[in-house]
Parts: structure tokens; sequence; C-alpha cells
């Protein structure tokens, strides 16, 4: 089987700074990882909250399977994260407490066929935070150019 999906969420490191990553499962109906290894799924719009000491993201897209009957899913409701226990002790902590957020990165296919979520606590940034950004990525592509002419 082909390893080929990487769903990313681009503007997460833009509108986050990202200070610790996860790797956590995804309970999903059957329905739902047909359609994540079609790759029609979405983390654009996607967080991260606590429901009873359980972690779920929330507003992640994964578009109806095209071949089921009536037993497809619903796209956008919310789905359960599967980490430790002492991993999801240590986040809630840290949300709570310092009014961190979680975001999600990438959604991904592992080797064995599972479907896994990237997930970073994350500090929003301020907006000349995102200017510092712009700007240092501006910056790099300028030095590239120059160092290309050079050559």
């Amino acid at each position: 089987m082909k390893n080929s999906i990487n769903i990313k969420n681009r503007k997460a490191k833009f509108e986050y700074e990202i200070l610790d990553t996860y790797v956590a499962g995804i309970k999903l109906a059957g329905t739902e990882i047909k359609s994540i290894r079609e790759g029609k799924a979405s983390i654009a719009e996607s967080f991260c909250e606590f429901s009873n000491n359980e972690l779920f993201v929330i507003n992640m897209t994964v578009q109806e399977y095209s071949h089921a009957t009536y037993f497809n899913h619903d796209p956008k409701h919310a789905r359960k994260l599967l980490l430790n226990r002492r991993e999801l002790r240590k986040l809630e902590k840290e949300v709570k407490n310092s009014g961190l957020t979680i975001v999600p990165l990438r959604l991904f296919i592992n080797d064995r066929g599972l479907a896994k979520m990237q997930i970073a606590l994350a500090k929003g940034k301020k907006l000349y935070d995102k200017r510092e950004t712009i700007k240092d990525r501006e910056s790099k592509r300028r030095l590239d150019r120059i160092k290309k002419d050079y050559k």
C-alpha cells in the first residue's frame, strides 16, 4: 500500500507559535478512513478541545465516501483523538493554566495503514509577529534569488 496521504494545515505555522508536537491516533468510522485514503479531507479550520478528559478534533472535514450507501458519515462531526493518559493530562493542564491551544498540523496514514494526526501545543501569534514572519520569508526568498544568480 502506497503511503502518499499527507494533508497539512498550512495556516497553523503562520497563525501560531508551535511549542510542542504529538502524534495521535484518530477514532474513525469505516467510510471516513476510505475517504481519507482517497485524500478527501481538510484540517485547515480545525482545532482541538477537551470534553470529559478526552481530546476531540472539531471542525475537521472528511468528505462523504462516494461508494457508500446509507451508512455514510457526517462530514464535520467531532472525532476523538487517541493519546496516552499521561499526555492527555499534560495537555489539559497546559491548556487550562497557560491559555495555550492545541492545533492539528497534519493528517497522514502511517506504515500500518492507520490514520494519525500530528497535533501541536501552540500559542497564538500577535499581528507584529506575523509581519515578522512574512518579512523573514521574503528576505530568505530574496537571498536565495541572489545566490542563484551568483552561481
